[in-house]
């Protein structure tokens, strides 16, 4: 923090705002700096930082201060931040709210998000040092008198006209990305309507396709991914955030869940999802916070947790009863089973088919012999 000067807020001639964003805390190293919300924006040539309430209270500090500078992701009751690591503080600063620092770094807490687009813009002008190109001059005198107030005027026309400037480039931009974004939605729907017509045909003409073909389909509709998946970002956080991505994977997890017999451990359930969501990976946390309203909101999946721990998710319809007498059948036709043979027979994973073979036994079907050998069940004749 002692690499910060006080400063006016103001551009200085050939300098230009790149972004800004609210809600941002400083911290000085890992440590919260003594000042509240505010405004960071990012310049040509600047990091400046305004207190959100007192506007008077403004920071600065050269872009060239910078070695480099990293990500560090949020997650629950904390912000996202960007890390930024500075060289020594130069002998000829100018003051500011720190003197002396033990920190060599800083960080920029994001309270309302805008994290992502402010580190690919400070990432831009790092790679650009526009500073070093364009140096800036006649810089905005902060002092009083006749002669600073002319300085400051011409700075303001500056700056209104940087602003306008920059306005127009903005709607220049935004008219193209939304030319851009207009044609991949279109395509991404008509990749959603191919996917659901394989989907189709898949299910109605089993019989005429090869098992390996069935394979490859679906492993190139799982590619594509969910069309629009739920995010913080489009959702917000919290209870509705969870609502909404309950929803989408009480969708998505139906014809899986059909296909491997009524139920998936939640580990697998995470790994397929977040394959399907691509870029925008869910944590096991949200996934849990998510599955555990299935039945609040009245979807055809419910999160079933084990005696011994393991957390599954399964279809309403899913009966117990065949779970048991199916385990019961097997075991009684092989005479004896361990959970990787049974696992074997059915297709499904080692954990689950354990589950189901100590759920029989808890019912009384099955009993146990735990040897050197392994966990082996028999039918229960007594």
């Amino acid at each position: 923090m002692d690499r910060f000067s006080w400063s006016n807020g103001l551009l200085e001639i050939n300098e230009t705002l790149v972004i800004q964003q609210r809600g941002v805390r400083l911290y000085d190293g890992d440590d919260k700096a003594k000042l509240d919300v505010g405004v960071a924006l990012l310049s040509t040539h600047r990091l400046i930082w305004r207190d959100g309430k007192n506007h008077d209270c403004c920071l600065a500090m050269p872009l060239s201060q910078i070695i480099f500078f990293e990500e560090q992701a949020g997650g629950i009751g904390k912000s996202a931040k960007i890390v930024i690591h500075l060289h020594p503080s130069l002998a000829n600063k100018e003051p500011g709210p720190y003197q002396n620092s033990k920190f060599s770094h800083i960080k920029l807490s994001f309270k309302e998000h805008g994290q992502i687009e402010f580190y690919r813009r400070l990432t831009e002008e790092m790679t650009q040092k526009r500073w070093e190109n364009t140096p800036v001059s006649q810089p905005i005198s902060t002092g009083t008198g006749p002669q600073a107030g002319r300085i400051r005027a011409v700075g303001i026309v500056g700056i209104e006209r940087k602003i306008e400037e920059k306005r127009k480039e903005t709607d220049k931009n935004i008219s193209e990305a939304f030319e851009d974004l207009s044609k991949l939605m279109v395509k991404a729907k008509e990749m959603v309507e191919l996917s659901r017509s394989i989907a189709n045909k898949i299910k109605d003409k089993q019989g005429d396709i090869t098992e390996d073909e069935t394979i490859r389909f679906k492993s190139y509709l799982l590619s594509m991914g969910i069309a629009d998946p739920v995010t913080r970002e489009t959702h917000g956080s919290g209870t509705h955030y969870h609502m909404q991505l309950a929803k989408q994977l009480g969708d998505m997890l139906l014809a899986p869940l059909e296909e491997r017999g009524g139920m998936m451990a939640l580990t697998e359930v995470y790994c397929l999802v977040n394959r399907a969501r691509g870029m925008e990976l869910l944590s096991p946390e949200d996934l849990l916070n998510a599955c555990k309203m299935f039945e609040s909101l009245k979807l055809p999946l419910r999160l079933r947790v084990f005696d011994s721990g393991v957390m599954v998710v399964q279809l309403q319809s899913h009966s117990e009863e065949e779970m048991i007498a199916s385990a019961l059948d097997n075991v009684t036709e092989k005479g004896s089973l361990t959970a990787e043979e049974f696992a074997k027979l059915l297709g499904l994973s080692v954990l689950l088919s354990k589950e189901r073979l100590l759920l029989a036994e808890k019912m009384g079907h099955l009993c146990r012999d735990d040897s050197v050998e392994g966990l082996r069940f028999y039918p229960n004749c007594f």
